[in-house]
């Protein structure tokens, strides 16, 4: 059973600015449907029973290109996504993204996987749109 999938998407800006943009929690719900609201602490994921408080931390190393997240969900589950910022030349990035299968039953973890994967690809494409806007 899979439990994780890596998709990446190559943004026509220079790494630093993608970087810049990916560390900063708040510009989650630019690009992302699940969060609604993030700050440096906590942010409100949309679900389909309505928003749902979590706390995040966003660990990112600008030495390494490297932005995580890490989700604690009202339940005490913890969920983590990970990504890196590679550059690719003076004024292109690749954008690369771990998902992590989020936290839930054994018996959905596939469906869920699943769903999330093909979100994500949506996302990237919508990352990369608005970045190069």
């Amino acid at each position: 059973m899979k439990t994780f999938d890596v998709q990446s998407v190559s943004i026509g800006r220079p790494a630093a600015a993608v970087f810049d943009f990916l560390a900063r929690p708040e510009n989650l719900p630019e690009w992302t449907n699940a969060f609604r609201r993030a700050d440096g602490e906590s942010a409100d994921l949309a679900t389909p029973a309505g928003e749902v408080p979590i706390r995040l931390r966003t660990v990112a190393s600008r030495g390494s290109g490297t932005v995580d997240w890490h989700m604690t969900f009202p339940d005490g589950s913890e969920g983590a996504a990970y990504s890196r910022v590679t550059a690719d030349g003076p004024d292109r990035a690749v954008y690369s993204f771990v998902l992590m299968a989020p936290p839930v039953p054994l018996e959905a973890l596939e469906g869920a996987l699943s769903e999330q994967m093909a979100i994500l690809a949506g996302e990237l494409a919508g990352l990369k749109e608005l970045l190069e806007a």
